[in-house]
């Protein structure tokens, strides 16, 4: 994809051949606008015969014949604009539609990790918005375009046929407000529409995490203004705006008043040309002058408007190339598979684009076929980081990671996925039933596979209390779910994928105790005979682990069984402690309270 081109050759490499639509409706849209004038010249002949047989008016023999005449050619003109705006709506839905089928291929090759850093939101204004904004401007910008620029073609003519000297009068303001309206749709109109673009979309970003933060608000009787970055891109947003409608007050207010100025043009050509008298052709003249120049002032604005469209599809195609850019993982050119479900991880190194420390640092790491790994640590340590790296949702800068022999880059993407599961700590359910929801895990499996799964899940008590079982609809027109529940209907699909790898990221942060309780029973139902990587803040889901490796700055500090870490008395030692009291604290609250309940 060419992106030095300009936007129509730009929107043209997703249309198809439907682009020929989009001629189509120019050149439509273009006789739709010299049709529409026509009319004023009947109008105008009506006019001009009243006045001339006037007081006698039954002499007006034509009116009927000229009136007619106006109504046919305005419904001509209405005609073939509707007709416009039907090819150039095809072709805007066609373009709009390959556009968002181009951006989701790629998404679905980018890492995961680049999409859980920056957002499903994000991504999803871009997908949506880019090519709205290209679906308006072809349906309705462009044809309005060519009305736009076809209108002063004609009025130009109809100008100076009447009377050349009043056209060319009439004329004056038009170009004064052109040069008006270039001076405003420069370059530095192009860098300040994409400067508001990204104050309106950090704001908007920063809108949804306030949302989501007002029980935390209205709790803590705070304000707007506790949330320090939600205030500063309001500021930002309302600096921004302010500078610019002060910046642009004058200019606007010169094209406005020239293109309004039409009437103060004719005023002065009565001045200049009925000094001497007026003849019966200048009024019949001037009175056309004053129905058909209106046109003018609507036509300058609408090609104002034009511009601006077609700056806001250009910072639209910016942003969408800016997704299209960021590079996919690289297939592997000769594809293997791995023996067994063996991690080794050799010397890794891994920093973040816009990091300039590592959040991995040389790290090694064995895990054998079945055995279970827990890392823990302090938040930000890395544990997050390194699980990814295994799933290949980043690839390393240094070192390499290996499961059964095989460098993850070598593995095919696909096959690789077969051989981990990764639960997330916030796992989602998308708008869908219950059973295709967990059959995402494996799309082929029977209804009977998919309820052995959930009941593996320890999901069968939510199953029975929903309206329609397993085919109850999820998300909007359908039933919610707790946080701790989705993350066992979630745990169900990672059993019908039975992968011999298991990554579990923190995967009960979100669940209420009893939930917790049934999200362990589930966890050791699916980790039997698997390679576990698991990531915890609840050192009481650890204890049992295999081998924990305790991560701090990207690197592994202390690594071995929970005993043997403890009589080491170190960090590990120091988080246990801690944990301890906040457990003993969180008892001690709920046995006071049940003494308040029971006296």
């Amino acid at each position: 994809m060419n992106k030095n081109k300009s936007v129509i050759p730009q929107l043209f490499d997703y249309a198809g051949n439907h682009k020929y639509f989009t001629i189509s409706s120019w050149i439509l849209a273009a006789i739709s606008a010299l049709v529409a004038l026509v009319p004023f010249y009947y109008i105008w002949r009506i006019i001009r015969e009243v006045v001339a047989v006037s007081p006698v008016f039954s002499k007006a023999t034509h009116i009927v014949s000229y009136g007619w005449s106006a109504v046919g050619m305005s419904l001509l003109a209405m005609f073939l604009y509707i007709s416009a705006l039907l090819c150039s709506h095809l072709a805007a839905f066609r373009v709009q539609t390959n556009m968002r089928k181009a951006m989701m291929e790629h998404v679905m090759k980018l890492p995961m990790g680049y999409i859980e850093s920056e957002g499903s939101g994000k991504i999803r204004k871009i997908v949506a918005e880019s090519s709205a904004a290209t679906e308006t401007f072809l349906a309705h910008s462009l044809p309005d375009k060519a009305v736009s620029y076809a209108t002063p073609v004609g009025l130009i003519a109809m100008l100076l046929i009447f009377d050349w000297r009043i056209g060319l009068i009439c004329l004056v303001p038009a170009v004064l407000a052109f040069l008006m309206m270039g001076g405003m749709m420069g370059e530095k109109m192009q860098n300040d529409m994409k400067e508001y673009q990204n104050a309106l979309d950090e704001m908007s970003a920063e809108a949804v995490e306030y949302v989501r933060g007002i029980p935390v608000v209205k709790t803590f009787g705070q304000s707007v203004f506790s949330f320090k970055r939600f205030k500063e891109a309001i500021d930002k947003y309302e600096k921004w705006t302010i500078t610019y409608t002060i910046g642009m007050r004058m200019p606007m207010i010169g094209f406005t008043t020239a293109a309004n100025a039409v009437f103060a043009a004719l005023v002065a050509c009565s001045f200049i040309f009925a000094r001497n008298g007026v003849t019966d052709t200048f009024l019949y003249n001037i009175l056309f002058y004053i129905i058909i120049t209106p046109i003018l002032t609507v036509t300058l604005m609408k090609v104002a408007y034009a511009g601006e469209s077609q700056m806001i599809v250009r910072d639209a195609l910016n942003r969408m190339y800016a997704l299209l850019d960021v590079e996919p993982l690289k297939e592997a050119s000769n594809p293997q598979n791995p023996k067994d479900s063996s991690i080794k991880i050799e010397n890794i190194v891994f920093t973040y684009d816009e990091k300039k420390t590592n959040a991995i640092d040389g790290i090694s790491l064995d895990i054998k076929p079945g055995e279970h790994v827990a890392l823990v640590g302090p938040s930000g340590g890395g544990k997050t980081t390194l699980a990814s790296l295994v799933a290949r949702f980043w690839d390393v800068k240094q070192g390499s990671i290996k499961i059964g022999g095989v460098d993850v880059r070598d593995i095919a993407s696909a096959d690789l996925m077969k051989n981990v599961s990764y639960v997330f700590q916030d796992s989602k359910l998308l708008k869908m039933s219950i059973l295709d929801n967990v059959r995402m895990g494996k799309p082929d499996v029977t209804e009977a596979e998919v309820v052995k799964a959930l009941k593996d899940a320890m999901c069968w008590d939510i199953i029975e209390k929903l309206p329609h079982g397993i085919n109850t609809m999820i998300g909007s027109k359908g039933t919610y779910v707790s946080g701790g529940e989705a993350q066992r209907i979630s745990i169900a699909r990672a059993f019908l994928k039975n992968a011999p790898i298991l990554i579990l990221d923190e995967a009960t942060a979100f669940a209420d105790p009893d939930n917790e309780n049934m999200v362990q029973k589930a966890f050791a139902n699916l980790a039997k005979d698997k390679t576990v990587i698991m990531i915890a803040h609840r050192l009481s889901t650890v204890v049992d682990a295999d081998k924990i490796c305790v991560l701090s700055d990207g690197k592994i500090v202390e690594s071995g069984k929970h005993d043997a870490l403890l009589a080491k008395g170190g960090i590990y030692d120091h988080m246990w402690n801690e944990y301890k009291k906040s457990v003993n604290w969180k008892m001690g609250r709920e046995q006071d309270n049940d003494k308040k309940v029971t006296a």
